[in-house]
């Protein structure tokens, strides 16, 4: 299993999106756990990003709500680090 890091900006992502979707919650916990164990689960649609965001990967937790997270050594092990929430338009 591999840490999770959550940026401030993430949090905040975070925050605001459960002020206006707050029944979201449960899925946004169960694609963080997944992403955990196991980032290529097809259930995520991971995929690697183009462009401004290249080098960065993005994950779904529904039909319009991304994670862009990317990939970080902690104490020799790899880790998740979550950068963004929110719809497809407000992510890319």
């Amino acid at each position: 299993m591999r840490p999770v890091i959550q940026t401030p900006a993430f949090r905040r992502d975070l925050q605001s999106w459960l002020k206006s979707h707050p029944n979201t919650s449960a899925a946004i916990l169960a694609v963080l756990e997944q992403l955990a164990i196991d980032p290529s689960i097809p259930a995520l649609h991971t995929h690697k990003l183009k462009g401004k965001l290249a080098g960065y990967w993005a994950c779904s937790v529904g039909y319009d709500l991304r994670i862009v997270f990317d990939y970080a050594s902690l104490n020799g092990a790899e880790a998740i680090v979550l950068h963004a929430l929110g719809s497809h338009d407000d992510v890319y």
